[in-house]
């Protein structure tokens, strides 16, 4: 092989070798596609379960009244739910009016203890009542041989007006005689347990029903005393009111208000013939109430009042 043939052989080469070269430099591989964002599974699966939020429709007011947390309640006060000659006789034609006076003019129940403690859980515009039954009378509560509520009775009366209207329930609270309660003694339990049950509660109206002005200081704070310790026995938990025998309270006033601080009463209730300040005004010991009664400072005179708006009452 000549010189010439083997020069043409190597620039030959060369060239190849450069082309080769030239095209692995220029060439470029596919570019890199762009990452999508992606959504955790997690957040994938709330997003698909995610319901729009429920936004509930506003409660209708039970009154037009403006709300006032500084007027003054209602504490009516029962005794027989009977025909009687006396102012504590009401009859079951006029309690049932009371029930349908009260209601139509906004008024919703409350437990002496709810309105003690400024827990009432009123619907907007309504205003609280706290209806007191004293003396644990027969024709508040009978039972029938059946066991049944008395239809004429008070619980009877006021049941079958909660039936028609749900926002007016069985919420009282009874002021009872703890050895002679409503006058069945094989019911006493199942009436206890029953009046729990509809949101009821019971207090104290001492042992005998004294006039506890006459009594001496230790006999005073022994009828108190004694009446709460057999409504513990009862089954009674929670604070205890007392509404004072005929509105009068012991000589000593130092007995109630002791009672009070110490925390064995939560209250104690006159007889007649006022409306009672707002929760938080109140004079723990000498709280008024007014007496269901057709005369001078009765129920119907101060729904009256309300009606010409005489009286400006707590609203929600």
């Amino acid at each position: 092989m000549d010189v010439r043939t083997t020069e043409v052989r190597h620039r030959a080469m060369w060239s190849v070798l450069a082309g080769l070269l030239v095209v692995g430099c220029s060439s470029k591989g596919p570019a890199p596609s762009a990452e999508k964002p992606t959504t955790p599974p997690n957040q994938v699966a709330a997003k698909e379960t995610e319901k729009p939020a429920v936004v509930s429709a506003p409660k209708k007011r039970v009154s037009d009244r403006p709300a006032n947390h500084g007027g003054m309640v209602f504490v009516a006060e029962w005794h027989h739910i009977a025909t009687g000659k006396t102012t504590m006789h009401r009859s079951p034609a006029a309690f049932r009016k009371d029930l349908e006076r009260l209601y139509k003019a906004g008024f919703r129940p409350v437990t002496a203890t709810e309105y003690l403690t400024g827990k009432m859980n009123l619907p907007p515009g309504a205003t609280p009542v706290v209806m007191t039954f004293d003396d644990s009378n027969p024709s508040q509560f009978q039972l029938k041989e059946d066991g049944t509520v008395a239809p004429d009775s008070g619980i009877g009366i006021w049941q079958a007006f909660a039936k028609e209207h749900p926002d007016f329930p069985v919420h009282g609270t009874f002021y009872v005689l703890p050895d002679v309660m409503w006058g069945q003694p094989k019911f006493v339990e199942k009436k206890i347990s029953m009046l729990e049950e509809m949101g009821s509660e019971l207090a104290n109206h001492t042992v005998t029903h004294p006039i506890l002005r006459k009594l001496s200081d230790d006999r005073a704070k022994a009828e108190i005393v004694d009446a709460t310790a057999r409504l513990r026995k009862f089954g009674v938990k929670g604070p205890i009111s007392l509404a004072l025998p005929f509105g009068v309270s012991p000589k000593n006033k130092g007995i109630v208000k002791g009672l009070i601080e110490k925390g064995e009463l939560s209250a104690a209730f006159l007889v007649g013939a006022n409306p009672s300040p707002a929760p938080g005004k109140i004079t723990f010991h000498a709280v008024p109430r007014i007496q269901a009664y057709d005369g001078p400072y009765g129920l119907p005179e101060w729904l009256d009042k309300l009606e010409k708006g005489q009286v400006k009452v707590y609203v929600e």
